[in-house]
């Protein structure tokens, strides 16, 4: 063989050595009593397992969407009063019970009013609204230090219309909890 064969030859041997492409088996030997097939070829290092694992987090109820005390959060008063009505009970029972059980939770309580009357007027009315969810809510155990009462007055409405409709919608006091 010439000089320039064995060279050849020789570096075929390194390039196929060094190569990335898959290696595929030879088909089976058949003799004439058995089978024989060829070793499988290895490329020394462990196929690596893929897994995936997500972990389960647990909102707390404040958090949930699903969760009434995340998705039921404001208290709808009638013209000129701050009596809470008997069909928002239920909801003020549930976050004083929520609150109640979670001393380390504070919330504040934004009372708004409507755009009739003066802004003293209506910054007064929220203030009285937003204390009387927070008397409430202290029937149940929550503690005075766990909220803050504050009031928006008419500055914050929920709707923009100037009709019944939208005045309803702006008499109320939100509770509000931290976004974390």
């Amino acid at each position: 063989m010439s000089r320039f064969g064995t060279l050849l030859l020789l570096a075929s041997a390194v390039l196929a050595g060094c190569s990335s492409t898959p290696v595929t088996q030879a088909p089976a030997k058949t003799t004439a009593a058995t089978t024989v097939a060829p070793a499988p070829v290895t490329s020394g290092a462990p196929k690596p397992v893929a897994s995936s694992t997500v972990a389960t987090v647990a909102l707390p109820p404040h958090l949930d969407p699903k969760s009434l005390v995340s998705t039921e959060r404001s208290v709808f008063f009638d013209f000129d009063v701050f009596t809470i009505k008997s069909e928002y009970v239920k909801l003020v029972e549930r976050h004083g019970n929520y609150l109640a059980a979670k001393p380390a939770l504070s919330i504040k309580i934004e009372g708004n009013a409507d755009e009739r009357g003066s802004s003293e007027y209506n910054l007064a009315l929220g203030q009285k609204r937003a204390q009387a969810v927070m008397q409430a809510l202290m029937s149940y155990g929550v503690k005075a230090s766990q909220m803050e009462a504050v009031s928006w007055g008419k500055e914050r409405p929920k709707a923009t219309g100037h009709d019944e409709t939208a005045w309803a919608e702006n008499r109320r006091a939100d509770l509000v909890y931290p976004k974390q």
